[in-house]
């Protein structure tokens, strides 16, 4: 009897620590991956220069360390990274190397634009539930037009909400098609 009573104690502590560390192991992978897809997320956009952009993932917070040009591509950065799934918050230390952005208005309005079209395609594409290949993102002075083919009417809505519930959108103009996919 003493011996199944250490031999179950034994039994349950390993057990038990066996699990602590699985858990452990699989919240460290989820990390990974988040770093994994922010860093080519960050590499893949064209209106940043990933290579002055670091990105560290600690239980799902990314933190962004490194330069960028101005504050445009600061928050674009943020943005983007926090489009990705799994990611909890972002803590933005990005230094910004050019303060002079006020002075060049039309400049910082082309750079709202190229952040906000680069968000939405970036959103759209992540979304399982969007045909994102097929929409085309334009946007003019913070108006966003989607143009392409969805499959459902509710296809179509969700992409508009995505639209619509970016930083910086003025308004979203939809010229989706429905269009059932061929069989």
């Amino acid at each position: 009897m003493k011996r199944s009573l250490i031999a179950l104690t034994l039994l349950t502590g390993l057990s038990t620590s066996a699990m602590a560390a699985t858990n452990s192991w699989e919240k460290e992978a989820m990390d990974a991956w988040i770093d994994g897809k922010a860093e080519a997320t960050l590499l893949f956009n064209g209106n940043l220069n990933s290579f002055d952009i670091n990105t560290d993932v600690k239980m799902g917070t990314v933190t962004l360390t490194g330069s960028v040009e101005n504050d445009i591509e600061k928050e674009l950065a943020e943005e983007l990274v926090l489009g990705i799934k799994g990611v909890k918050t972002v803590d933005n230390q990005l230094t910004v190397l050019n303060m002079d952005m006020d002075a060049k208005s039309e400049k910082a309005s082309q750079f709202t634009d190229a952040k906000i079209s680069t968000v939405i395609t970036s959103r759209l594409l992540f979304d399982s539930e969007v045909s994102g290949l097929k929409i085309d993102v334009d946007v003019d002075n913070r108006k966003v037009t989607l143009n392409g083919t969805v499959a459902t009417a509710a296809e179509r809505d969700l992409a508009i909400n995505i639209a619509k519930n970016t930083k910086d959108v003025d308004s979203v103009m939809s010229k989706l098609v429905i269009k059932k996919a061929e069989k």
